[in-house]
């Protein structure tokens, strides 16, 4: 271990064979530089991880062997516990070697050493060569394969000369690694050194104990978002009907952008939670996730589904103060209908309803209504009341944490650019009828005006929504 009692691993490795992209993933920083062109990183950088203000763990991103053949000569000749130093001193201004000085640099202060092989390719002399280096310094060591295409012809060679070299062999994409990939290959590291257990037990405990906090961070925030959405309104005064329909439409087209401004806020909040800076999650035209929220497509495939729907509009009936116009089929219309009357279960199934108006106050103007006095008539959209409306809002931000989660930091690019997107799933068609009772009592008090018990039902609602994002956590990645 280091002098500051900090673990620390370097990440080595030939040019281009992915290093810079498994520090990434295992740091959770994306701010590590990743090219294809060899030999990007020429001097080693720390990535310390930091949880609760403190460091736990640190990677290390090194600069590729550059000599590697010429370097195993040097020091097999000079076998002993200051190789690596002696080496630096003797060639410290051969540019030849400025790779392995640096490297060696590096491994002089290093806890322990992640190997990083691109196994889709032959092994080659310049391989066993490097695997002999690292060998040779008696530092702990584990390999990783890292296939970049996935091919296999060349795995078994790999792992039989990798054996002979190091502590631990194992595959590990560091493009598509999961939170819980990343925790099995720390769990793998405490096999390398007994002395190193307690240190590293702890590191995995941080993270874990970090993990379920994000995803009590993630529970608030889409609480907040479903809350704010809830209670937005948007309201404008009137001086004549002839104003009525220029005015209705600047209001919900103003009144759609808030709404997905604050669904936009949500997932951003999310999105930082889990260290993404860079990741563009602009999904392609065939991921809902990726739609609009307010387009037809998004409210027939998310949310409940029209039997769900029945069933939560009985209970919506009953007095939680939601409705259920057109709630699945028929919507033609991005905005919400905005009338405080409640409707039955069965509207939830008749469709063909569009799925806004705008309520008027003030004078009687044209077929609205009025409540306000003369002389102060008002246009006001929202707040919505469509029940539909807060489980699509819902489903959208489930459909980003899985995303989020299991994109590895060092995958770059765009989704839709790596492979073909999945068809997305509604998470809460999944729900049990408990869960779905939570749901829409939570719904239902935002606006009621009874503090108490809107407070409870939302402490209800975290704990819920906790549950749910563990069990999106724990499952396998590769649906994504």
């Amino acid at each position: 271990m280091n002098t500051e009692g900090i673990i620390s691993f370097a990440i080595v490795g030939h040019p281009n064979e992915g290093k810079s992209s498994v520090v990434s993933t295992l740091a959770e920083d994306d701010s590590v530089r990743i090219t294809p062109i060899p030999g990007e990183t020429s001097i080693c950088r720390a990535f310390p991880v930091i949880i609760d203000g403190h460091e736990i763990i640190r990677f290390i991103d090194t600069p590729g062997f550059q000599s590697p053949i010429s370097a195993l000569a040097w020091l097999k000749e000079h076998e002993g516990s200051s190789m690596l130093e002696g080496f630096i001193s003797v060639h410290a201004d051969e540019p030849r070697f400025s790779g392995e000085n640096e490297l060696f640099t590096a491994l002089n202060s290093c806890t322990g050493i992640i190997y990083v092989v691109d196994a889709s390719r032959p092994l080659r002399s310049v391989d066993t060569a490097e695997m002999e280096i690292l060998r040779m310094t008696g530092i702990p060591r584990m390999a990783i394969i890292n296939n970049k295409d996935e091919t296999e012809s060349f795995l078994d060679a790999w792992r039989n000369e990798l054996r002979k070299h190091f502590n631990s062999v194992r595959v590990f994409n560091a493009h598509m690694a999961t939170y819980a990939q990343r925790i099995a290959l720390l769990e793998s590291l405490k096999g390398m050194d007994q002395l190193w257990e307690n240190a590293l037990e702890t590191v995995i405990r941080a993270f874990r104990d970090d993990w379920s906090r994000r995803m009590e961070m993630s529970a608030f925030y889409i609480c907040d978002m479903i809350q704010d959405a809830l209670r937005h309104q948007r309201s404008r005064n009137l001086s004549d009907d002839s104003e009525i329909a220029a005015l209705r439409q600047r209001l919900i087209t103003d009144y759609r952008g808030e709404i997905a401004h604050i669904e936009k806020q949500a997932h951003r909040r999310i999105r930082k939670l889990f260290k993404h800076n860079i990741f563009d999650y602009t999904l392609p035209e065939q991921s809902i996730a990726g739609e609009d929220l307010f387009e037809q497509k998004t409210w027939q495939v998310l949310g409940l589904g029209p039997w769900q729907l029945a069933a939560a509009g009985a209970v919506a009936g009953g007095g939680l103060g939601l409705g259920l116009d057109a709630a699945t089929a028929g919507i033609t219309f991005g905005v919400f209908t905005l009338s405080g009357a409640l409707f039955g279960a069965g509207s939830a199934l008749m469709g063909g309803k569009r799925a806004s108006k705008a309520v008027i106050k003030g004078p009687k103007l044209g077929s609205y209504q009025t409540q306000a006095p003369m002389g102060s008539s008002q246009l006001t959209v929202g707040p919505v009341t469509n029940i539909q409306f807060p489980f699509i809002l819902l489903d959208r931000a489930l459909i980003l944490y899985s995303i989020v989660i299991n994109w590895a930091h060092g995958r770059r690019g765009r989704r839709d650019e790596d492979r073909p997107e999945r068809k997305d799933i509604s998470h809460v068609a999944s729900f049990s009828s408990a869960q779905r009772s939570t749901c829409i009592e939570f719904f239902g008090l935002i606006n009621s005006g009874n503090e108490s018990r809107y407070q409870a039902s939302r402490k209800a609602m975290v704990d819920m929504l906790k549950d749910v994002l563990a069990e999106i956590s724990h499952k396998d990645a590769s649906s994504v």
